[in-house]
């Protein structure tokens, strides 16, 4: 078996709300307020078939969260969110009184916790419902087009397939969508599925 079935998904539906609620609840403790975070889809697709118009994607650039992790599996994650709303996630985690001129500066930093929060939150939750080791890699920060981030993407021979999540962090009144992606390999992904089917077997 080298693809997931409705079933696997499903099962990783259910880990990735888990690791959702645990991140939004880290972020309200940051930022002071409710911060709800869902995960309402998985879907995998081979890196070939990614592009911006397939995921609905229209801003021309994303601030992109790089983490790789390892231990049952591995595999590479993106956390995505348009440039305009990491700036603005930004400003909610730094305070609504920083001036636009500062956020720069605490734009890289900022992300990176965010990211690392999210990841962490996602990771820790299937290394916990799975019963398996996960090991993740200090975050890295990028603002990068929509080019070269598909680039990046549909380029990776070692890495064909993505795991694709969408996200909706809404913070008070607003609202921020983002796509958190995962490159797996051939051998990743089959040791993935290895899991989910004894996960699934043991509930």
């Amino acid at each position: 078996m080298n693809s997931l079935t409705e079933l696997h998904l499903d099962a990783l539906s259910e880990v990735f709300n888990v690791g959702a609620g645990r991140a939004a609840a880290s972020l309200s403790d940051i930022v002071g307020e409710e911060v709800r975070l869902s995960v309402p889809s998985v879907e995998i697709r081979k890196s070939s078939e990614i592009d911006v118009s397939s995921m609905g994607l229209q801003s021309e650039r994303f601030g992109a969260v790089h983490q790789t992790f390892s231990g049952s599996f591995e595999a590479e994650a993106i956390l995505l969110f348009t440039e305009e709303h990491a700036l603005e996630i930004v400003r909610d985690m730094m305070g609504s009184q920083i001036s636009l001129e500062d956020l720069a500066e605490f734009e890289q930093e900022a992300m990176c916790e965010l990211g690392n929060i999210i990841l962490n939150a996602c990771l820790s939750a299937m290394a916990d419902m799975l019963n398996i080791p996960l090991n993740c890699s200090l975050p890295d920060y990028s603002v990068a087009t929509t080019e070269e981030i598909f680039r990046r993407v549909s380029d990776d021979l070692d890495q064909p397939y993505v795991l694709l999540l969408h996200i909706d962090l809404a913070i008070e009144r607003r609202h921020s969508e983002g796509h958190l992606i995962f490159l797996l390999s051939s051998t990743s992904l089959k040791d993935l599925i290895i899991q989910l089917e004894r996960f699934l077997g043991a509930v």
